[in-house]
């Protein structure tokens, strides 16, 4: 691009910002005008994620009513056609930008991330990383137990996985360059789990440090059940060792049995066969033990064997009812 005296002038670089919305219609605006504000942003992305409440019309409202300079403050809806969840809507918003810019920026749209960090992501970006990754500091607003847990979480993984190592703190909150998008959406399993996926492209990564807020307005979506659920995700999409434990533990028990196996014989070669019916307590407690083993064991087995299902069926992660772009 040149200017009239022929002098050239540095275009903007086309830096995207996805963000995935559920139920946000409390936030949504205040979220909009804060990432519109930043003159690092070329376009915003919001997906729908099948919302209940009002939160399509409020983007909608916004995007018939504002103006705003050519180069900065596009904004696009995307309306997914029910609830698939905020992996599937990440990623819908992934395929919709990977050919139309040269980065992305992925960030919640409940404002506990605060966009005005985007700039000093841009900025590290353009010194040469290929990710930037906000970690939350420790003054994080949220509870004590969901910290504690969070926490848990991230040492447990840690220590089961070794391809990656996963940073204390780092969530969804990242800035992509184009060949992390690439690779990122040619990753199509079904139980995806991001956190895991950025590390494990191998990219070189730069952290930035940031203070998570509270919500500003709606609840989050995300139940204790969901969690835990998403915690097993993590685990079991980048681990094999919840089976090998279980293969452990067999032997361990399987041993013991023998062990405690040759103590009878031992004792009723030496005492003779019991009269009545002593050790019945123990012999149900034993019972009961290995029943519990064999159920957790089956229960470890078919959550392997049910994303498998998952991703034999090969369905889509979302569908798309419209789009609704502001030009």
């Amino acid at each position: 691009m040149t200017d009239p005296l022929n002098k050239p002038t540095v275009e903007p670089p086309k830096v995207w910002v996805i963000a995935a919305c559920f139920n946000e219609e409390a936030a949504i605006v205040r979220f909009i005008e804060r990432v519109v504000a930043l003159n690092c942003v070329s376009r915003l992305v919001l997906v729908d994620d099948g919302s209940s409440d009002n939160t399509v019309n409020q983007i909608q409202l916004w995007q018939e009513k504002s103006e705003q300079p050519e180069a900065f403050g596009k904004i696009t809806l995307i309306e997914l056609t029910r609830n698939f969840g905020k992996e599937a809507a990440m990623l819908a918003g992934l395929d919709y930008a990977q050919d139309n810019c040269e980065a992305v920026v992925i960030i919640d749209s409940d404002l506990q991330h605060p966009p005005e960090l985007i700039f000093d992501m841009v900025e590290e970006w353009q010194k040469g990383a290929e990710i930037v990754t906000a970690v939350r500091d420790d003054r994080d607003k949220e509870s004590p137990f969901k910290v504690a847990t969070a926490s848990w979480f991230y040492k447990v993984f840690n220590r089961l996985v070794d391809s990656i190592q996963l940073i204390e703190g780092a969530g969804d909150y990242r800035l992509l360059s184009a060949p992390v998008i690439k690779a990122l959406i040619q990753m199509r399993e079904f139980s995806r789990f991001s956190k895991g996926l950025v590390p494990w492209t191998g990219y070189k990564s730069v952290q930035l440090s940031y203070m998570r807020e509270s919500r500003m307005g709606g609840h989050t979506s995300w139940s204790p059940l969901k969690l835990w659920s998403y915690a097993l995700d993590g685990i079991f999409s980048f681990s094999d060792i919840p089976l090998k434990v279980w293969s452990l533990l067999g032997i361990t028990v399987s041993m013991c049995s023998l062990f405690y196996a040759g103590l009878i014989i031992i004792r009723t070669l030496s005492d003779g066969p019991d009269q009545g019916a002593p050790g019945y307590a123990s012999l149900i407690v034993a019972i009961l033990f290995l029943g519990g083993v064999q159920l957790i064991g089956i229960g470890v087995l078919g959550d392997y064997i049910g994303r498998i299902y998952l991703d034999a069926k090969a369905r889509p992660h979302y569908f798309i009812r419209s789009i609704h772009v502001q030009e």
